[in-house]
This record gives structure tokens, C-alpha cells and sequence, in this order.
């Protein structure tokens, strides 16, 4: 059985985007099928049917998503997919001198994933920026215990 994962992102300087991108590598080497396109529309994603579904996100302003995923963000609220049972990550980039709004966008995230009803394969992973200057790396062993989850989980 093949185990498609579709990665979607959020970015404002690129460092989302870069951990999605390694993402996809790992994913891919562990087996699993992986789309990832960083300016993927609602009807592509839809389209996709995904097994899984992974959010790499970082948060800019007061807490708000990024520009380039509020939109995908918006769609999936007003036109929600049937996706109950569909599983799950979010990867929530941020710095923690931000308080309360550390990794807000990667909540936004997760409270649309409940909405939705995925499942989340294991809790958040939260990387700060103000302690790692390699997210990509610091990423490595949540995303290879997430392709060991999905894999647990869709191949019986």
C-alpha cells in the first residue's frame, strides 16, 4: 500500500519552506509518497487525496499565518474537505521571546486539523528559532518518527 503525504506551508522568510522541503526528502526516503507544492490551491489539494496530511508553518505578526497559507487556510474552513480520520503533523516554526504567540500559527493549524477531524499522529513539533540554527536538522527525528506513525497506522 502506498502512503501518500500532501505537505503544505507557510512562510515568510523561507525558513517553513526549507523545513517542508526536507520534509518531502525524508518522507520520500522512508517509502512513503509525498507531494509538496508550496503554492498549492484548495482544489489541488482536494484533488490529491491524501492519506496524511503534514502543516509546516512558521508565524508572523500577532500571531497570524503567514500571507501565502491564509487563504488555503480560509478555503478549507468555509469549504471543508471530508476529511475525518485523515492523519496528521503540524511543524510550527517560531521564537519563543514572542510569548503567547510562539508557533501561533501552528495552533491555527491544528485547531483548523480538529475541525476538520484529523487525527494527529503525535504532538506538535515546535521549533525556536531563538535555540536552533538548523531547523531542517532539528526537524530530522519528529519527521522519522511521524513516517514510522503513518506507516504503524495505514499499513495493516
Amino acid at each position: 500500500m502506498t502512503i501518500h503525504v500532501v505537505i503544505i506551508s507557510g512562510t515568510v522568510f523561507g525558513a517553513a519552506e526549507d523545513v517542508a522541503h526536507h520534509a518531502a526528502e525524508l518522507l520520500t526516503d522512508a517509502g512513503l509518497q509525498v507531494t509538496y507544492n508550496p503554492r498549492i490551491t484548495h482544489a489541488e489539494l482536494l484533488a490529491l487525496q491524501p492519506d496524511a496530511l503534514l502543516s509546516v508553518t512558521s508565524t508572523t505578526g500577532m500571531g497570524e499565518l503567514p500571507e501565502n497559507l491564509q487563504p488555503l487556510f480560509a478555503q478549507l474552513r468555509e469549504r471543508p474537505p471530508q476529511w475525518h480520520g485523515l492523519l496528521g503533523g503540524v511543524i510550527g516554526l517560531g521564537d519563543a521571546c514572542y510569548g503567547e504567540d510562539f508557533c501561533a500559527g501552528a495552533e491555527m493549524m491544528r485547531e483548523l486539523y480538529e475541525e476538520l477531524g484529523v487525527v494527529e499522529l503525535q504532538e506538535i513539533l515546535r521549533l525556536d528559532a531563538s535555540e536552533t540554527v538548523s531547523p531542517e536538522q532539528d526537524a530530522e527525528p519528529w519527521l522519522a518518527e511521524f513516517a514510522e506513525s503513518l506507516k504503524a497506522a495505514l499499513v495493516q
